[in-house]
């Protein structure tokens, strides 16, 4: 099948049978969160549901990857229900005016146990001020792990999934404690890491990549197949972390800035010494995902991963004026043709509703 055409049938599969499918799933979820009974676990479990539908929508993408689309329908719930959690969790520590890091670790053991089938699951409010919640987060956690039993493959890559979640969860209950404390934990913490990376980044870059859940996609997706190898495995941590992935969080929190700011949030993005720098780096983290979906099992698929990233990032309103379109159209050039042809349908969907 020839790429433009290939890139179509993608697209297709994601605009008239993923994204309506992810809005069945959030339906249901919508119709449990608003029955939980504590009213503040309550509120910010529909306020993720509405505020972050796109990172659903995104994430149902990797339940496309043709031939293995057979197992769409358990990937994408899987997808749904483990982008769910995050976004929950996400508000829980953030939202909610709690500061306590066990309580945060504690909390992420939905996520961890959502991809490990067969495990018993834990009390997840424990520690945390607030609980009660009819019954919503073993759900979700319930849901991700039937889901994920279904897949041949998931075996084989449960444990590079674990790594990644394991990276995901002390991220996230390290970024939200108090603000006199956060950023020297995660320096401790990420800067031993970087040695392990080949090509020099940031410390903030590598706590980006460690934030984005693509990687774990990608690998669920892998798991669809029963001939998923180690090489293949290895090969896509290699470009997820921190590439695609950092590439991915980078692209969030640059178009956060000014809401962060306000609101005396983490922004990653900050750190760089202005925006042009900030600029280049996206550039930089852009080239080098590319180079790595290029080597990747089905290259056309990661590739228009790759490239739809700023199309969706940049296309939002809150990098609508003209600060930010020196880096817009830098990146946006650099990514190439179809992803500036996926930013004007982005801008489409957006203003339409659909995204």
């Amino acid at each position: 099948m020839p790429k433009a055409t290939g890139n179509l049938v993608i697209l297709g599969r994601l605009l008239f049978r993923a994204f309506p499918a992810v809005d069945r799933e959030l339906k249901r979820w919508r119709h449990l969160a608003a029955s939980t009974p504590e009213p503040e676990l309550r509120q910010q479990a529909l306020a993720s549901l509405t505020l972050k539908k796109f990172h659903c929508q995104g994430g149902s993408v990797y339940a496309t990857l043709s031939p293995r689309y057979r197992y769409g329908e358990q990937l994408l719930q899987a997808i749904v229900a483990l982008q769910t959690i995050s976004d929950y969790l996400d508000n829980l520590c953030d939202r909610a005016g709690v500061l306590d890091e066990k309580a945060f670790r504690q909390l992420h053991l939905a996520f961890t146990d959502a991809l490990s089938p067969g495990t018993t699951r834990h009390d997840y409010y424990a520690g945390y001020p607030y609980c009660g919640d009819g019954g919503y987060l073993q759900a979700l956690v319930r849901t991700c792990q039937q889901a994920l039993m279904v897949l041949p493959g998931y075996k084989i890559v449960q444990e590079e999934i674990l790594y990644l979640a394991g990276l995901y969860c002390r991220l996230q209950a390290t970024k939200h404690i108090d603000t006199t404390r956060r950023q020297e934990r995660l320096q401790s913490w990420l800067e031993p890491l970087l040695g392990q990376i080949l090509t020099p980044i940031y410390w903030w870059e590598l706590a980006a990549a460690t934030g984005s859940t693509l990687g774990i996609f990608a690998l669920m997706a892998a798991a669809a197949g029963e001939e998923v190898t180690s090489p293949e495995i290895a090969r896509l941590k290699d470009a997820y972390l921190p590439w695609i992935g950092g590439l991915h969080i980078l692209l969030d929190y640059f178009i956060d800035q000014q809401e962060d700011r306000q609101g005396g949030d983490l922004n990653f993005c900050a750190f760089y010494r202005d925006e042009e720098e900030a600029g280049q780096r996206l550039q930089f983290f852009l080239e080098k995902s590319l180079e790595k979906a290029q080597k990747l099992p089905d290259p056309a698929f990661h590739l228009l991963v790759v490239q739809g990233l700023p199309a969706l990032y940049l296309s939002d309103a809150k990098v609508a004026g003209p600060k930010y379109l020196p880096t817009k159209e830098a990146v946006l050039r650099a990514a190439g043709s179809l992803s500036q042809k996926m930013y004007l349908l982005c801008k489409t969907l957006r203003r339409v509703g659909v995204i």
